[in-house]
């Protein structure tokens, strides 16, 4: 049998915060729908017990799509 296990990364709060510059209230802000600052793409925690995790993988897209949205704005402008 021929398996193969993909390597995923989970990152804890703090790794997040250094990654995408956002502070722990900004990133809670961006997952609740009544913020006006929520963002829908943004990348959902996963929870593991009391602890949340981010999929590395799902930060890392969500930060291509905000830079392919800025690239689009400004060929726009």
């Amino acid at each position: 049998m021929n398996t193969s296990i993909a390597t995923i990364q989970m990152l804890r709060l703090h790794e997040l915060i250094k990654l995408i510059g956002l502070s722990r209230s900004s990133i809670y802000d961006r997952l609740n729908p009544r913020s006006k600052r929520h963002d829908p793409d943004f990348p959902k925690p996963i929870k593991l017990n009391r602890a949340s995790r981010w999929l590395l993988s799902e930060v890392e897209e969500w930060i291509r799509n905000k830079m392919s949205s800025r690239n689009r704005a400004a060929s726009v402008s």
